[in-house]
Order: C-alpha cells, then sequence, then structure tokens
C-alpha cells in the first residue's frame, strides 16, 4: 500500500508542469561577458530566437506583449538583482507600474530606493550589480 502511495505521488508530480522563467541575460554593460545583453555574440546577438536585440523574436519584437521595445507591452521580462530581489520589468511602457520606464512607479523613479536608476540606491554603479533578466514562457 504504500508503494502505491508513493507511485502515484511520483506520477502526479511528474506530470505537474510549473512554467519557469526562460533567462535571457545580464545588464551589465560588459560587452565582453557572454551572458551580457550588450555583447553581440553572446545574450545580445540579434540572430539568438529569445534575445531581447531580435527585431523578429519573442523578447525583440516591437508587437509582441512580452517585448522590451513594446511602448505597451505588460508581460515584458523581468529584472532581478544578484540577491534575488525583483526590480522590476524591463519594458519601454510608461503607463506600467511595474515598468523601469514609468517615471512616476517604484521600479522607474529615479528617487526610488528600489530603482535600478537611482544611483544611491539600487542603481548604484560602484557596487558592481549585474541584473538578471528573465522572460515568461
Amino acid at each position: 500500500m504504500k508503494k502505491i502511495i508513493i507511485l502515484v505521488a511520483l506520477i502526479f508530480s511528474i506530470s505537474l508542469k510549473v512554467p519557469a522563467d526562460q533567462f535571457l541575460g545580464i545588464l551589465n554593460g560588459n560587452p565582453y561577458d557572454p551572458k551580457s545583453v550588450t555583447n553581440p555574440y553572446g545574450a545580445g546577438n540579434p540572430h539568438k530566437p529569445n534575445s531581447i536585440k531580435n527585431l523578429y523574436g519573442t523578447y525583440g519584437n516591437p508587437y509582441s506583449n512580452r517585448s522590451t521595445t513594446n511602448p505597451y507591452a505588460t508581460q515584458a521580462p523581468k529584472i532581478y538583482d544578484q540577491q534575488g530581489n525583483y526590480r522590476g520589468r524591463l519594458s519601454r511602457n510608461p503607463y506600467d507600474p511595474d515598468s523601469i520606464s514609468n517615471p512616476y512607479g517604484r521600479y522607474g523613479n529615479p528617487y526610488s530606493p528600489d530603482s535600478i536608476k537611482n544611483p544611491y540606491g539600487a542603481g548604484n554603479p560602484y557596487l558592481n550589480n549585474e541584473f538578471s533578466i528573465y522572460g515568461e514562457e
């Protein structure tokens, strides 16, 4: 009986799939880092299918709801710092409350301690922060 319960639990856990976020690259400004989105031969390759620089891909297409370049996107890629803290969405949408382009939002305001645009907070250039970008699948 114990083996049957374990077998059923194992089968149920295998069949249950949780969608995971896909790693898209790092915002660090280093053009030689293969994980950096500023590297045209690494994560920033415009021919890579899941690159934010690919104009025909999901995350770079200006008409995709998951794009960084769509000014109306609501599911843009998420930004996390090295400690795993959420730092907003990499989006050009000035109306999305989580967008880093919203000057009045928590993550786009240059005076907010959670904003990567605040040079005295999360965006301090002397902290050597690497911000990871994850896209929803």
